[in-house]
């Protein structure tokens, strides 16, 4: 549930839409794994074939595991994601992305691991987070990363 003060805007929201999968998701991962291990095999390209079976018990062990709650606030420091703080120097701009399912805010960072980030507003009125950030940062308009809307395809 949204908490508002004049000091802060607070929400929690899930990572991503969990999709549960069912069995036959998981066999076609496993064959599809398999065959692209083994046709890297037949090229003799052992090291690859190793990698496509480890990246697919990866997706498979992700698949399985619901996404977790994350809290969110917005203050007079910056944007806080868990435990990880945002301050508003390290903040290029804004934009609030409304036209499908969930409104998201999309955050550009000057940070090097994370330049991008995409905060769900599922539990607060994105009008609300719109005009606390305007007072702080730059609106700009801005698209998801292809990573974000690929693993959003696969339902990660």
């Amino acid at each position: 549930m949204p908490e508002s003060s004049s000091a802060s805007l607070r929400w929690s929201a899930y990572e991503h839409e969990h999709i549960e999968r069912g069995s036959d998701w998981f066999w076609a991962l496993g064959v599809i794994a398999i065959s692209a291990a083994l046709t890297s095999i037949l090229f003799a390209n052992v090291l690859f074939a190793i990698l496509i079976v480890l990246a697919a018990v990866t997706m498979g062990l992700i698949a399985r595991r619901p996404p977790e709650m994350h809290e969110f606030e917005i203050s007079d420091k910056g944007i806080r994601t868990g435990k990880t703080m945002h301050p508003y120097a390290n903040i290029l701009a804004f934009w609030i992305e409304e036209e499908k399912g969930t409104p998201m805010l999309l955050v550009d960072t000057t940070t090097f691991m994370s330049p991008n980030l995409i905060i769900p507003l599922s539990d607060i009125e994105p009008e609300s987070v719109r005009e606390y950030l305007r007072e702080k940062v730059e609106e700009v308009p801005m698209k998801e990363a292809l990573a974000h809307k690929i693993l959003e395809f696969f339902g990660f």
